[in-house]
């Protein structure tokens, strides 16, 4: 009987995953591309991609690993598309402290401790905060006058009234960046739920403009947005580059982005070194 019950269980979790042919045609809408392109681009007859969208034909595992190239899906994507035609995971998900992944966790911690006396950030796919060098913490206590962050995700930091929002002397800006950045994330991975959810949540926050909610193509964005901080030592202002590792294997190392803060005037240099040393606290 438990063995029938898992069988069940495993046929049930089987035809929720959507059909290839349902995400093939996301991917094209979303890539903007129709099948014939996607076909020259995957080295695949059109005849045969049509087939393999409305079901009459089954791709191999080359041929669906050759469409999420063309595609160019993140390797979660790459991963679904694999299942969704009846195939095993290509790319595996290790945590950052599972054997194997030890050489990564001494470049990220690298990275981190160069940064200082400068803030540098760990981030997910989704926003989520993994970690941070002890100038974050620093100047993060700093700004918040020794309160804790409630959420440990930098969008809801941003976006929520009783978190950091209420020191970003530019929360326009700096919110309606992230709010393009996450609707960019979701045009690259249309069938990301956690992204769309967390893009309904945030929109749902007090203070934020109704037109945020559609996408502005013809809005162009600043190379560089500096980011300004109210704080008892006068505004801060940082800009940031992000980071990320070329030719990844692993969707941990896929979805990772190192966030590093630099000043972009003297005096908050001078108070990341002040707060460094000690001197101001």
């Amino acid at each position: 009987m438990a063995s029938m019950t898992a069988h069940a269980q495993t046929l049930d979790a089987a035809s929720e995953r959507p059909a290839i042919g349902v995400l093939l045609r996301e991917w094209r809408a979303a890539r903007r591309m129709s099948q014939l392109d996607l076909a020259y681009e995957a080295d695949v007859s059109s005849r045969h991609l049509g087939f393999i969208e409305t079901g009459r034909a089954q791709a191999s595992r080359e041929v669906v690993s050759r469409l999420a190239r063309a595609l160019s899906l993140p390797l979660r994507e790459h991963n679904a598309l694999l299942l969704a035609a009846g195939y095993a995971p290509h790319y595996g998900e290790r945590a950052l402290a599972a054997p194997g992944m030890g050489h990564l966790a001494q470049a990220i911690d690298l990275i981190l401790r160069h940064q200082e006396p400068y803030p540098a950030f760990v981030i997910s796919r989704h926003f989520d905060v993994l970690g941070a060098n002890e100038a974050a913490v620093r100047v993060n206590a700093f700004l918040m006058e020794g309160r804790q962050s409630p959420h440990a995700n930098l969008l809801r930091q941003v976006f929520d009234p009783a978190d950091f929002r209420g020191v970003i002397a530019n929360w326009p800006d700096v919110a309606s960046k992230f709010v393009r950045q996450l609707q960019d994330e979701l045009v690259a991975a249309p069938s990301d739920q956690k992204a769309r959810a967390l893009l309904e949540e945030v929109l749902a926050y007090p203070g934020v403009p109704p037109e945020w909610r559609f996408r502005d193509l013809s809005a162009e964005s600043e190379p560089v947005l500096t980011m300004v901080f109210n704080s008892r030592a006068g505004p801060l202002r940082f800009f940031e580059t992000i980071t990320t590792f070329a030719a990844p294997r692993d969707v941990t190392l896929d979805e990772l982005r190192i966030d590093c803060a630099f000043p972009a005037d003297d005096h908050t240099a001078q108070v990341c070194a002040r707060l460094a040393s000690g001197e101001l606290s």
